[in-house]
C-alpha cells in the first residue's frame, strides 16, 4: 500500500517516540496485531475508520480493545490522536510505513518476486543471498506465482526492479536484432 505524506509523518513521529521509548519491537509487534484484528474484524475497521461514529464512541471502542489487546500507553494514545485527529483512514499507510522505518533501521529490505512458477527453497536461498550481497542489505523475501509472466521472474527490493522476465527478454532481443538489421541493412546502402 502506498504511503500518503500524511500517513509518512504520522509514522515517522510514532517511530521517533517508540524508539526514544526503547519500545520499537513492542510497538512493531502491537501495530502488526492491530493490522491483522482490523483485517479479520471489518465491522470493528468500519467503526473506528468512519468518522461517521462520534469521537467518543469510537474512543471507547479502541479503549476497549487496546485494553483486552494489552496495548501499552504509548499505542493507545497514538491511536486516540489518530481518531482526534481523522487520521485513522490512514492507518493502513502508517502501518506500511512504520514497517519500511523499523526495517531499514535493522538493515532489512523487503524484497518481492513475481515468478512464472513456484520456486524452491534452494532457488530461494539463493536469490535470497545473491539479493542481500547486491544492496549490503539482510533480505526478508516474499514470493509471488505470476500467471501473467510467459517465464522468468521480476524482484522488486527497495526501490530497484531486477526483470528477468522472458517477456523483457524477448522484448530486448528483438531490439539488438532490429538494431542489427538497421545497421546491416545501412552497410549495405554505402
Amino acid at each position: 500500500m502506498a504511503s500518503t505524506a500524511a500517513a509518512r509523518r504520522y509514522a515517522n513521529a510514532l517511530f521517533s517516540l517508540a524508539t526514544e521509548q526503547s519500545e520499537l519491537p513492542l510497538v512493531r509487534e502491537q501495530l502488526g496485531g492491530m493490522a491483522r484484528l482490523f483485517d479479520e474484524n471489518p465491522e470493528l475497521r468500519r467503526r473506528l475508520f468512519q468518522p461517521l461514529h462520534p469521537v467518543a464512541e469510537r474512543r471507547a471502542v479502541l479503549d476497549g480493545v487496546g485494553q483486552r489487546g494489552g496495548l501499552t500507553r504509548s499505542v493507545r494514545n497514538f491511536f486516540s490522536f489518530l481518531i482526534d485527529q481523522r487520521r485513522m483512514i490512514d492507518f493502513d499507510g502508517i502501518h506500511a510505513e512504520f514497517e519500511r522505518l523499523a526495517d531499514e533501521a535493522a538493515g532489512r529490505l523487503r524484497a518481492e518476486l513475481r515468478s512464472a512458477s513456484p520456486i524452491d527453497d534452494q532457488q530461494r536461498q539463493r536469490l535470497t543471498a545473491a539479493l542481500a550481497r547486491r544492496t549490503g542489505k539482510q533480505i526478508d523475501l516474499t514470493v509471488h506465482v505470476d500467471p501473467t509472466l510467459l517465464g522468468g521472474a521480476i524482484a522488486t527490493v527497495g526501490g530497484m526492479v531486477f526483470d528477468g522476465s522472458l517477456k523483457t527478454q524477448l522484448t530486448q532481443l528483438r531490439s539488438t536484432l532490429m538494431k542489427g538489421n538497421m545497421q546491416a541493412m545501412s552497410a549495405s546502402q554505402d
